[in-house]
């Protein structure tokens, strides 16, 4: 008999992972279809608490002081049924001087009415390094929208790295919103990359706020567009009070293929703004 399991292990195949992350006892992850947490497992080190609630699922993940984690943690959340909703609420505590890199694998192979939010609460203790990869499997029809929401804290001397991937399938419509705050010597790396193709709508918008001494960050976001598809990308890297950062770095760009409405000599549509500096 097929599980939802095997299911989810198949998706992961068709994302280029190696399913057998999900049975190897030395790593820890998280497994959740829709609502329903279809399996967990911990690793030394890592404390993993989940609880279904009537609209959604949330999970805490704590890494403990001075744990340096050699495998990554994975995440495995989507819809693998074409109509359905998914709300995730995701806690990550990193103790100090722990180091950990958390992947999420988000498969939405035959959505063509699904809705899937992720609101994560990140919490990097002094010293501690996280470094979290999103990658995202979508199918062709663009009936998804994928709504993820980040409110990361930094504390002195931590380092926070991020990267968001979408480039497999229709995006749907994609709405990001990641705020960072980054302590004294706190360093924060955020990339997006982004395929668009046909009708995806996609909307991104990073703030960093350097709150603390000789704070650092970088944001790089990359979209590709084809079709009709059209995009609107914000970010903004300041220091606490709106003061200019100083030393910093924000970089986007975009590559449009395809006709574009009213205007057949540009492909697709992006516009890119940057917040207070």
């Amino acid at each position: 008999m097929v599980t939802e399991l095997d299911r989810i292990s198949e998706a992961l195949r068709n994302m280029g992972t190696d399913s057998g992350v999900l049975t190897d006892i030395s790593i820890a992850h998280v497994v959740a279809s829709g609502h329903e947490l279809v399996s967990q497992r911990e690793a030394p080190g890592i404390e993993l608490r989940s609880e279904r609630s009537a609209d959604g699922l949330s999970t805490q993940i704590t890494v403990k002081r001075g744990a340096r984690i050699e495998n990554p943690v994975h995440l495995c959340m989507g819809v693998l049924r074409d109509a359905g909703t998914q709300n995730i609420r995701l806690g990550v505590r990193l103790e100090e001087e722990s180091a950990a890199r958390l992947v999420a694998h988000c498969f939405f192979p035959r959505a063509q009415n699904v809705e899937h939010r992720m609101d994560a609460s990140i919490q990097i203790g002094r010293g501690a390094q996280l470094h979290y990869s999103e990658g995202h499997y979508h199918g062709p029809f663009g009936g998804v929208t994928v709504l993820p929401t980040a409110q990361v804290r930094i504390q002195p001397h931590g380092r926070y790295t991020s990267d968001f991937s979408l480039t497999f399938g229709r995006v749907g419509r994609l709405g990001i919103d990641y705020t960072v705050d980054a302590k004294a010597y706190a360093i924060a790396d955020l990339t997006v990359k982004i395929f668009g193709r046909g009708e995806d709508d996609i909307k991104i918008r990073e703030e960093v706020v350097l709150s603390g001494e000789k704070a650092r960050s970088l944001i790089r976001t990359r979209v590709a567009l084809e079709g009709h598809a059209k995009a609107e990308v914000t970010g903004s890297n300041r220091r606490k009070g709106g003061r200019r950062s100083g030393p910093r770095r924000l970089h986007g760009n975009c590559h449009a293929t395809g006709a574009c409405p009213g205007n057949p000599d540009r492909q697709g549509h992006a516009s890119f703004g940057q917040g207070h500096t």
